[in-house]
């Protein structure tokens, strides 16, 4: 009986100790300091809308996130980078993005709410942008602006993806 309760036990601290690494999230590491992501969270909420965002993009010849400007951020500019982004989706993607179907909506929000988040946690980061950094950002700016601001959210909600994969990819404190 005892080893029966022992066992239990142990099977318990295992499924709690991995529900608590997935609930807590990666402390990413941001140049001088470091925000709790919780990227398997975002990528689920982006699973849940991705198809309707592409299917719904009707501007395919235009890219807003191309990955060689993601991909070449330079070195102390990750926290700057991030919060430009998280600010672009927070404030001028995801308030002109809209979807029919509830489910969606949701998850939409819950995506929203979490780049919120984990913006708030970066203000307290102090980042510093370089000229180079604004520039990205501002070229992402333009091209959104070229579209109806509709399309333009809709096409921005389908590159997501870019962004997660980029944080996936940023290293991690342990």
């Amino acid at each position: 009986m005892m080893k029966m309760l022992l066992g239990s036990s142990l099977c318990l601290l295992l499924l709690l100790s991995c529900f608590s690494q997935h609930v807590e999230g990666r402390a990413l590491s941001l140049d001088s300091c470091s925000v709790n992501v919780h990227t398997h969270e975002l990528r689920t909420y982006f699973t849940s809308i991705r198809s309707n965002a592409i299917t719904g993009d009707n501007e395919i010849g235009v890219k807003l996130l191309d990955k060689s400007l993601i991909n070449h951020v330079q070195a102390g500019q990750t926290c700057c980078f991030l919060r430009l982004v998280l600010r672009f989706y927070v404030e001028r993607v995801f308030s002109n993005y809209a979807s029919a179907q509830p489910q969606q909506q949701r998850s939409s929000s819950a995506l929203a709410n979490a780049f919120v988040s984990i913006r708030r946690d970066i203000h307290k980061c102090h980042c510093h942008c370089e000229e180079d950094t604004q520039r990205k950002i501002d070229s992402l700016h333009a091209e959104f602006n070229k579209l109806n601001i509709n399309q333009a959210a809709q096409k921005a909600v389908g590159e997501l993806d870019t962004v997660l994969d980029w944080l996936e990819g940023q290293k991690t404190h342990t």
